[in-house]
């Protein structure tokens, strides 16, 4: 016989407390499995990992003394977490009763998925204002951050009417690619050459008038601006790996579903949990 990891077995579901279940999206967990209080209790769960880097994020800007637009980005990766949190615990969104064609009976708010996603836009838009208004005037930065707010007001009235999740995904993914080419941009367009002009100027007029000391000083902080350029790069890099990572295997989680479905219940629990694709998204 092979070896037999210890397991039990999934229960029915229970009847939710948050049901009926009205988001305009389902993912492949199955609801209320294992508690009547949370519809998808992994991707629930997942959510507290975003809670704890942002306060720790928050705390770093308030100890180290960050620009404010850092710490407001923290709070933003906050509501992030706290609203995907909520969101998969209740699996609500805003739902309209249909009397006939041209009248509405009913329209009922239940905002945890539009708390969830759009959040992602807010958070993002304040990303793309950090990198783009870099070493900017301030009428620059303020016609940009008008901009970026107005683009998010547009974002959040047409989603709301539109109410498809491509839309959501789709503009996410833009401003997502726009912030992260941008990043890049700024790194080795703006730092590096800066740098090197720097330690030209500096070369040529006033290195001579250095003693032994300062010389090794300057040389040190050159090579620390060096390093902090490749750790960034490295930074770039890991995330990047990490997010696509964690997408493929969501999308894996969708073109699979009933099989991972099937797996999970043979497994049982608490193995099944690996399964979840979007858990690990």
């Amino acid at each position: 016989m092979g070896l037999q990891l210890p397991s039990w077995s999934y229960d029915p579901p229970y009847t939710g407390y948050w049901e009926p279940v009205t988001s305009t999206i389902q993912w492949c967990e199955e609801d209320y499995y294992a508690t009547p209080y949370a519809a998808e209790i992994v991707n629930t769960l997942t959510n507290l990992m975003f809670v704890f880097l942002a306060f720790k994020g928050i705390h770093n800007c308030r100890k180290h003394g960050h620009d404010t637009v850092f710490l407001v980005g923290f709070v933003g990766y906050l509501l992030v977490g706290m609203g995907s949190f909520l969101f998969h615990a209740t699996l609500k969104c805003r739902s309209l009763r249909i009397l006939s064609r041209r009248r509405l009976s009913r329209l009922h708010a239940d905002p945890m998925q539009l708390v969830d996603e759009l959040s992602m836009i807010y958070t993002t838009c304040l990303m793309n204002y950090a990198t783009f208004s870099y070493s900017k005037s301030r009428q620059y930065a303020l016609i940009l951050a008008l901009g970026l707010i107005s683009l998010a007001v547009f974002i959040t009235l047409y989603y709301h009417y539109l109410q498809d999740p491509l839309f959501h995904q789709n503009a996410y993914a833009i401003l997502t690619v726009i912030v992260l080419a941008r990043s890049m941009y700024v790194m080795e367009f703006s730092l590096r050459p800066s740098l090197r002009k720097n330690e030209e100027h500096f070369r040529l007029h006033h290195r001579k008038s250095m003693t032994a000391d300062q010389k090794e000083l300057s040389r040190s902080d050159d090579r620390r601006n060096e390093q902090i350029l490749s750790t960034m790069w490295v930074l770039i890099g890991t995330g990047l790996t990490i997010f696509l990572s964690g997408f493929g295997i969501w999308q894996l989680d969708n073109i699979f579903c009933s099989e991972l479905r099937t797996w999970r219940r043979e497994v049982g629990l608490p193995w099944g949990i690996l399964l979840e694709g979007h858990g690990w998204w």
